[in-house]
């Protein structure tokens, strides 16, 4: 189900992305959904694909007079969202406090001239973040967005050899996962949990005042594509609060991710996802993802949870 037009654009002067910035993404709308693949695999979290993928836009549109060739613009995208991935990565790495992967990229060595493909389904796709980047890049190019050896090579800032090698040891590592039990899930975060239930109660009965009780003074505000600034200089409840369109927030998980969803009505198909960010029992960062269509079809596993734990409806398989 498509969602309606949410009209966002005009939240705050100050944060409200430039009309060229705009039109400049609707000039890409044919790419934006294989970046976003790429990208949500290559950070483990649909989510986290999108906002690195604007992140990556975002530069690219402010380095667009340095494009020379209009004809390399697929390449030039990939490279600049490669490189905001493998940013990402670091920092995240960082921010556990583990060592960043450390990969042999053997570009020397010889590899088969087509190395066997595993055949990379959703299931086994989703393993791809448990390979070192290079091999997570060049699996993700080659057999998930079927981009050519020399493409994946442009892409990543390799050669076709290197991809070669790469590619034969990701593929063997997944074919090894693949054969292994799933790990078991983690325990929810039940403070986190009572925090999105009430948000979600609240913002339902329109209690403005009570959903502002659960939010952090210096709250951020991202809506995807329109809006990123302080939440408090946005009349970002009142848009809702206006809107004529039908809307109910359900709590859900996206990927096992847990997320609010956005349905046009109770026990609706949902069409938009947000993400809450949560520290120190307040919530920090509100995420909406309205205007990217895109991300739950691309979703593995898309479930709506009922307000009390038992139990789950499934959109996707």
């Amino acid at each position: 189900m498509t969602a309606p037009e949410l009209d966002l654009n005009d939240t705050a002067p100050s944060g409200a992305f430039d009309v060229r910035y705009v039109a400049f993404l609707q000039t890409l709308t044919h790419l934006r959904q294989p970046l976003h693949r790429y990208c949500s695999r290559m950070t483990g979290s649909l989510l986290d694909g999108e906002d690195v993928m604007q992140e990556a836009l975002f530069e690219a549109y402010r380095k667009l007079d340095q494009l020379e060739d209009t004809g390399a613009l697929r390449p030039w995208l990939f490279r600049i969202a490669h490189h905001r991935c493998l940013d990402f990565i670091r920092r995240r790495a960082s921010r556990r406090n583990a060592e960043a992967q450390v990969e042999a990229e053997a570009e020397e060595l010889a590899a088969p001239a087509d190395p066997p493909s595993v055949g990379v389904d959703r299931a086994v796709e989703r393993l791809v973040l448990h390979l070192p980047p290079k091999e997570r890049a060049c699996v993700l190019l080659k057999d998930v967005l079927d981009y050519s050896l020399e493409e994946t090579a442009e892409f990543v800032g390799s050669t076709p050899g290197g991809v070669k090698a790469a590619l034969s040891r990701g593929r063997n590592k997944l074919a090894a996962l693949a054969a292994e039990p799933p790990a078991p899930p983690t325990p929810p975060d039940t403070a986190a949990a009572t925090l999105l239930s009430l948000y979600v109660e609240r913002f339902n009965r329109h209690d403005w005042n009570g959903v502002r009780e659960l939010i952090s003074a210096d709250a951020r505000l991202l809506v995807a594509d329109r809006y990123s600034g302080r939440l408090a200089d946005s009349p970002y409840f009142g848009k809702y609060e206006d809107q004529s369109f039908p809307w109910h927030l359900a709590l859900g998980e996206v990927e096992g991710e847990p997320i609010v969803l956005v349905l046009p009505a109770p026990n609706a198909e949902p069409t938009s996802a947000v993400r809450l960010d949560i520290a120190g029992g307040r919530i920090v960062h509100i995420r909406d993802y309205h205007h990217c269509p895109w991300i739950l079809p691309a979703a593995a596993d898309v479930h709506v949870l009922p307000p009390h734990p038992i139990g789950a409806a499934s959109w996707k398989k």
